[in-house]
């Protein structure tokens, strides 16, 4: 029994072939793509339309939600709590919430970011089915893959393989789920 398709992966020998591609592809309107390179390349991002914003508002939010939770913990402690009246200043009084505000503010937007990336990424993941493509260990030393998954609206097995190989690509592998 066939096991079902997960992608169709080309691959490119150039840095510059698989941005041409990648441009390509994206213009042609497939939107579930991904490109594989041992090194960044400039542009490539971009020319796929990728936006990794959830992270950095994740961060943000829960920044804005670590700072309010130490000025609200300290207003709750020194004024309500245990209130002392020290040399005449008043109960609330914000110029000292500032710096456990401001600690707060960074330790829960890095425990966001890092939270954030885990589960926008789907992490923890140890396998993953991309790594069952053909020549995909050369990812990670001279090689160039653009893959469609075949979850993108526009994916037909046949079509999709006929366009990425009229990209130019060296090759182009079907990769199982």
């Amino acid at each position: 029994m066939a096991r079902p398709t997960y992608a169709l992966i080309a691959e490119f020998h150039d840095p510059d072939d698989v941005l041409d591609a990648a441009e390509k592809v994206h213009s042609e309107g497939y939107r579930k793509v991904e490109a594989y390179t041992p090194f960044p390349v400039h542009g490539l991002a971009e020319a796929l339309d990728h936006e990794d914003s959830k992270v950095r508002w994740t961060a943000f939010i829960a920044g804005v939600i670590g700072g309010v939770s130490g000025m609200l913990m300290e207003i709750y402690v020194l004024a309500y709590d245990y209130p002392h009246n020290v040399g005449g200043r008043p109960l609330i009084s914000w110029p000292q919430f500032i710096p456990v505000a401001y600690e707060m503010t960074i330790l829960c937007a890095a425990f966001g970011a890092v939270l954030g990336m885990f589960a926008f990424n789907g992490l923890p993941r140890p396998h993953h089915p991309i790594f069952n493509a053909k020549n995909f260990e050369r990812a990670s030393q001279d090689k160039f893959f653009i893959g469609i998954e075949a979850t993108d609206p526009k994916f037909d097995l046949e079509a999709t393989h006929s366009f990425l190989r009229s990209l130019g690509a060296d090759d182009v592998s079907t990769v199982e789920a």
